[in-house]
Parts: structure tokens; sequence; C-alpha cells
């Protein structure tokens, strides 16, 4: 995939991928939506994005993962289930050949709802 196209839409995104690498963004795009039905799906930093009051996660396919991008503090939360894949400070890899999982999506997700909410609430307080 050239990096150069800038996507407007997910369809877009997915489009420009080959039909195993779309399944699984497909499936952890699913799995999202299952945790977050009210979040609106965008297209920010040229991924797929999920957002309520921001954005909860990105996720994106790379060479031989998917990416999943929830911020930083869901990495440190949940730092014993992802300690079979390869993590950075806001990234997670999921490997392309592997089973997505799901379960710990949904929680990671779950996760960034609660701190989006808390974060909405905080902003709301202030005078």
């Amino acid at each position: 995939m050239e990096t150069a196209i800038k996507f407007k839409t997910v369809a877009e995104y997915f489009a420009a991928f080959p039909e195993e690498t779309r399944d699984k963004l497909n499936e952890i795009r699913l799995t999202i939506k299952q945790a977050a039905p009210l979040a609106e799906e965008v297209i920010s930093y040229n991924m797929p994005a999920f957002k309520q009051h921001s954005v909860l996660v990105y996720y994106a396919a790379n060479k031989g993962h998917i990416g999943f991008y929830p911020t930083a503090a869901p990495i440190v939360v949940f730092k014993e289930e992802l300690a079979k894949y390869k993590t950075s400070k806001g990234a997670i890899q999921f490997p392309i050949d592997k089973a997505i999982p799901k379960a710990l999506v949904k929680k990671i997700v779950k996760y960034r709802l609660s701190e989006d909410k808390e974060r909405t609430a905080a902003k709301r307080k202030m005078p």
C-alpha cells in the first residue's frame, strides 16, 4: 500500500489491502464496534479510528500485523494480558496469521470508553 494515499473513508482504507488483510481489519473493526456501539468510525492520521467524545482507538494494517493503538494507559493496565504481543508506548501488534484476541480488544476498548467518559465529565466541571 502506498502511504501517499489520503483515505477519506474506512471503506477506501480497507480497499487498499488484499483480502486476507481486509478480513483481519474487519475482524478487529467489528470487535471494536461491539464494545463501543455508539462510537463513530472516522479516519484520523490516515487510519481507521473509533471516536466517542475523543478518539478511543486506532487500528491499521502493517506488514505482518494489525496495529492496534489504544493510547499508552491501556498498555500498562493490561500489561500481563498483552505479554505475548509486541507492544510499544501506545501500540499493540496482532500478528496477521493469528486470531485477533477479541475479548482482550473489547476490554481495552471499554477501558478507553471509561477514560473518555471521565475526561468528558471533568471538562464539563471546569468553570
